[in-house]
């Protein structure tokens, strides 16, 4: 019995990421609306904030985006290579160690900004709602 579910989600795995190779881009232009949508919704964003934050907000998603995908080109650059040197492995190994921190820089920044359109509360509420959004999605892909 596990051999065969083992199967069915290999083949549906296959399955799906060949269609998905069209879809992907629409799938995370929907999912980035969702949680856009859920963002708004959660720190109550008046039509005239939404104008100013959310081009902001994408923004800020774009470079941390652009981080963590450097970080995963170098790191499988690293691995196609026959025969990486050390300093490879090093320059791999800090883009991995550093999107965090970079992440962190460019939130940072973006908060001071954000900081001129929300209020206090907002700015509070939107942490909260930036998480509660993965903790739902995590939930609901268990």
């Amino acid at each position: 019995m596990k051999k065969f579910i083992l199967l069915f989600l290999l083949a549906a795995v296959s399955t799906t990421t060949i269609m998905a190779t069209g879809r992907r881009s629409d799938w995370v232009s929907k999912m980035r609306d969702t949680r856009h949508d859920f963002i708004i919704e959660k720190i109550n964003v008046s039509a005239s904030q939404k104008k100013e934050f959310l081009p902001l907000y994408e923004a800020m998603e774009d470079e941390i985006y652009n981080v963590h995908k450097a970080a995963r080109d170098q790191a499988k650059k690293v691995e196609t290579m026959s025969n990486p040197t050390d300093a490879d492995y090093q320059r791999a190994a800090e883009a991995m160690s550093n999107v965090k921190f970079r992440e962190g820089e460019i939130e940072k920044s973006y908060y001071e900004k954000f900081a001129k359109i929300l209020s206090k509360k907002q700015l509070f509420l939107l942490k909260q709602a930036e998480a509660e959004f993965t903790r739902n999605m995590v939930k609901k892909n268990k």
